[in-house]
Order: C-alpha cells, then sequence, then structure tokens
C-alpha cells in the first residue's frame, strides 16, 4: 500500500432524470471545479477519487452507490 494523500475510492452514478450535473472538484489549498459531466435519464457515470478530485457534487435526482453505502440526492434526511 502506498502513503497517498487520496483513498481512490470510486463511486457509481445513476441519474434518475435528465440533466443530472456531476461535478468533479480539486484538492489543494482552494477548492474549484475541474470536471463537469451532464447525465441523462438512466445514465451511469463510474468516477473516482484521485490525486486530483477530493469531491464530487451531484445536483439532480440521482442514486449514488459507495462502499460506504446507497444515497438518494430526491430523498429527505
Amino acid at each position: 500500500m502506498t502513503d497517498t494523500p487520496y483513498s481512490g475510492d470510486y463511486v457509481v452514478i445513476r441519474a434518475l432524470e435528465n440533466g443530472v450535473q456531476v461535478n468533479g472538484m480539486t484538492r489543494g489549498p482552494q477548492t474549484r471545479f475541474h470536471h463537469a459531466e451532464k447525465l441523462d435519464k438512466s445514465e451511469v457515470m463510474i468516477a473516482q477519487f484521485t490525486e486530483h478530485t477530493s469531491a464530487i457534487k451531484v445536483r439532480g435526482k440521482a442514486v449514488i452507490y459507495t462502499r460506504y453505502g446507497i444515497v438518494r440526492t430526491d430523498e429527505d434526511a
């Protein structure tokens, strides 16, 4: 195992409606958007946390699958 500041974890994002936005955000002293995707209903994106990606923002109705569990963006907490 290497000593890296990131885990390399993957997340799977499945869009439940057209126009779901997925934004990758950088790590470092300033958080910035570095990648953006738009998914249509039923499209799936597999994303990875990397040396450059410290956060992933999802806007719209989607299901996000991680090793920690499943999150639905259209449900109240």
